[in-house]
């Protein structure tokens, strides 16, 4: 219990990197390099090319893209579609990199954990953009997306700062994500079932 304690910070950075890559992978790693590059965050050893001004120039310019192209109905599911080959190992690299002076095992179990946090994160974040976008009115979908953004952004500040309270919110969340896709997913399947025989709308015999 104690050694879990004291390993709370790097826990919690661990799991805001791969949550918040699910949602803003570049706004992230953009973030977590200037932080590092001005000095206002020490970045763990394997984290430091982050700091690199290519690495936060490029991930600058990905972060505006993807904050423009997020804020797009239909535009945003087509984009994390695309994005789905590049979050969730990103996620996971990140959340290893956080514990890469820990040992290969250790790091390895941050990797499968990081990439796990990061696919739950992301599939429910694109399934539910994709359920607001069949809505005719596009302000449901831009509320969404600058909610994204301000949960990254205090989702990141809470880590650092509280982050204890942060893994819980990371777990309640978790739990809501997993509910959440089971919803979409049954959605989804009764959808493509068409209506039961004899319930109203199915084909008359």
């Amino acid at each position: 219990m104690e050694a879990l304690v004291q390993h709370l910070p790097e826990l919690a950075l661990a799991g805001a990197l791969a949550w918040g890559a699910g949602l803003r992978l570049y706004l992230i790693v953009f973030g977590l390099g200037l932080a590092g590059s001005f000095g206002w965050l020490p970045l763990p050893e394997h984290l430091t090319v982050l700091a690199h001004p290519m690495v936060v120039g490029a991930a600058g310019f990905m972060a505006a893209v993807e904050l423009f192209a997020d804020k797009l109905p239909f535009l945003d599911t087509v984009w994390d579609g695309l994005q789905t080959l590049v979050r969730i190992p990103a996620g996971a690299a990140l959340a290893a990199g956080v514990f890469g002076d820990s040992g290969a095992g250790i790091a390895l179990a941050a990797a499968l954990l990081g990439g796990s946090v990061t696919a739950a994160t992301h599939f429910s974040k694109a399934g539910a953009r994709a359920a607001v976008n069949t809505s005719p009115e596009p302000f449901s979908n831009l509320g969404l997306s600058f909610a994204e953004d301000a949960m990254v952004l205090g989702g990141g500040w809470l880590a650092l700062a509280y982050p204890a309270v942060f893994l819980v919110l990371l777990a309640v969340f978790l739990v809501l994500a997993v509910l959440l896709l089971v919803w979409l997913l049954r959605g989804a399947r009764r959808l493509f079932r068409g209506p039961a025989a004899g319930s109203p709308g199915s084909p008359a015999r």
